[in-house]
């Protein structure tokens, strides 16, 4: 008998390029093109260095409370992780524990799967309809839990509330999760369901609207008892999660709404923008509501663009996955960047007829 035999061998989620060039425009991983609340850098000049000697709060309480009060929840209802991954991961572990498989879209974040498949969770993935909406009727089967990313990734597309309202309740006898990665960006909430509902798990994260992907933060809002359980998994495995550093200069971001706010605005208008100006040059995007749009262009295939574009040093995210091979994400940056972007895009339309043939074929 070989050890092999004894390793938990699973395929692993496969994260966005991250260039070493400091050219390059980085428009593949959603990340903000605005550095965080004035508030962070002023708390990271005044940091004592001569802390780290110390273990940091392992319940996080400087953090937790400022997002409970951010929210008008108590401590209680809040869980804070490295990242959303992080917490979407205890997650998994935590209350997906069925015999019965959790439901989550085909195409949403590719995360979801990964997991189930790290923590043998059976599960089953619910086709999107062609404009890559979430069909909620297709969810009223037997299931062990359930996931939706509202807005989803990578297309971007929101559910109202009152719809989310109408689907919780259709399934209070399993934890539904709403990840809310991009919601600051169009999206509308389900915080305020959860004292509805005991069984709503919303969760966010600081990667996007709030500057802060190089820190790791992300949370989840939920019933006390949720985060009771959610703790003591985590306690089970490491109660030393979020840095020091992580929990001062995250309490200064929670606290400088006005800037979020500005920070977002800019974001949206630029992605409205762009959609017009796309559209114009021969995309077609999905209505997102994201920090990012979802587009095809009518001619040219996803995979020619997305290497042309990596040529001119412009970076966009790509997928060779059915429904959505002739399909790129592309993260809205400053309008600058975006300026370049579509000067980039224009000359590679004006190219066209140099494609070769038969790589055009192949990814139509």
């Amino acid at each position: 008998m070989s050890w092999e035999e004894n390793v938990r061998r699973v395929e692993p989620y496969v994260p966005g390029e991250q260039p070493k060039r400091k050219d390059i425009i980085k428009l593949n991983t959603n990340e903000c093109p605005y550095p965080p609340a004035p508030g962070v850098t002023a708390a990271l000049e005044r940091m004592d260095p001569a802390s780290f000697r110390l273990y940091p709060d392992p319940d996080a309480k400087m953090l937790v409370h400022a997002l409970a009060e951010s929210y008008g929840l108590r401590d209680e209802q809040v869980f804070v992780g490295v990242g959303s991954d992080d917490v979407l991961a205890m997650i998994f572990l935590t209350f997906f524990q069925s015999e019965k498989p959790i439901l989550f879209p085909d195409i949403t974040y590719s995360f979801y799967d990964v997991w189930a498949n790290l923590y043998r969770i059976p599960y089953e993935q619910i086709p999107v309809d062609e404009e890559f909406r979430i069909r909620f009727e297709d969810y009223r089967k037997e299931n062990g839990g359930i996931v939706i990313a509202n807005p989803n990734a990578p297309t971007g597309i929101a559910v109202g509330k009152k719809q989310m309202k109408d689907f919780i309740a259709e399934h209070r006898d399993v934890i539904v999760v709403v990840d809310e990665a991009y919601v600051d960006f169009g999206g509308e909430s389900c915080v305020d369901l959860i004292n509805e509902f005991d069984n709503l798990i919303v969760v966010q994260t600081f990667s996007k609207s709030r500057s802060m992907a190089g820190m790791r933060i992300g949370y989840a809002m939920a019933d006390e008892k949720l985060i009771r359980y959610l703790l003591d998994v985590k306690f089970a495995m490491n109660s030393y999660t979020m840095n020091r550093p992580t929990l001062e200069l995250g309490v200064e971001s929670v606290r400088d709404e006005a800037y979020f706010k500005e920070t977002t605005a800019k974001i949206v208008a630029t992605r409205e923008r762009m959609k017009t100006e796309l559209e114009g040059i021969g995309f077609t995007c999905t209505d997102s509501k994201a920090n990012f749009l979802f587009a095809a262009h009518e001619k040219i295939p996803a995979a020619v663009m997305f290497e042309r574009l990596k040529e001119k040093g412009i970076y966009v995210r790509y997928w060779n996955k059915p429904r959505i091979q002739n399909r790129m994400r592309i993260t809205i940056g400053t309008d600058e960047q975006m300026d370049v972007l579509v000067k980039a895009m224009k000359e590679i339309i004006g190219e066209e007829g140099s494609f070769d043939a038969k790589v055009s074929v192949e990814w139509r």
